[in-house]
């Protein structure tokens, strides 16, 4: 089989192995399999399309809608690292799933709206399909309305006409998209567990995500309800376009 790659951006160690982990475990890969580039150490690589199966993106601290002023040298250099990428994924059709970081990167790379407007704390929320998102083989199997984890400080407030909506929640009209057939995108974290969104809070507690009084708070939050559906996409991309 040719070999997924899974594109990061994570500088802490402990998250970033630990996504990688959970997407593994998602996926049903093994690190033959699934490559990891951790972009935030070095620079993208020239991929061959022709020699991967797809790409996945995972989570990170960049947002797309900061001012340019505000992006560190690295930021800058992953989003044209991403540009140059995804204008050969969109224009190829080729298989593409962006987590979190993803509707930044492939929503930027189309002309959507994104901005502050919607953004969600760090919580569980009610994700509900489309009927377009109903139908979509990426979606097989998973309830019309499920649970997932979020937490991000920007959001796509609107879409493209050209991109497919396929899941939204009440408080962010797009929580899952489509450009093409094969190229998608999620808000919420379709790979996280409960322990990997706990690990996750813990290492990220001063980046403004929430008050640091808020902690035990914010914990509680992510136990609210179990979050049992959304990792089904993985394993769902991967049977789709493993070759």
């Amino acid at each position: 089989m040719k070999p997924f790659v899974l594109l990061a951006t994570r500088a802490e160690d402990v998250p970033a192995d630990e996504e990688y982990a959970l997407f593994l475990r998602g996926t049903g890969l093994d690190e033959r399999d699934l490559v990891r580039v951790r972009l935030e150490a070095d620079p993208m690589p020239e991929f061959d399309l022709d020699g991967l199966s797809g790409i996945f993106v995972g989570g990170g601290p960049f947002n797309a809608s900061d001012p340019p002023e505000r992006k560190s040298v690295v930021q800058r250099r992953v989003e044209a690292e991403f540009g140059r990428l995804l204008d050969e994924v969109v224009a190829r059709d080729f298989p593409f799933l962006g987590a979190c970081y993803g509707v930044g990167t492939l929503g930027a790379h189309q002309g959507a709206t994104i901005d502050r407007i919607y953004s969600e704390p760090i919580s569980v929320v009610t994700v509900e399909m489309t009927s377009a998102g109903a139908t979509d083989p990426l979606l097989a199997g998973v309830p019309e309305r499920f649970d997932a984890f979020v937490g991000h400080k920007e959001a796509i407030s609107s879409l493209p006409p050209h991109a497919t909506l396929l899941a939204r929640s009440e408080g962010a009209p797009v929580q899952i998209f489509r450009v093409g057939g094969n190229v998608y995108a999620t808000q919420f974290h379709p790979e996280l567990d409960l322990p990997g969104i706990e690990t996750r809070i813990r290492a990220y507690a001063d980046h403004g995500y929430f008050a640091p009084h808020e902690l035990d708070l914010t914990l509680a939050a992510v136990r609210r309800v179990p979050v049992m559906h959304p990792g089904r996409m993985l394993g769902n991309f991967v049977e789709l376009y493993a070759r």
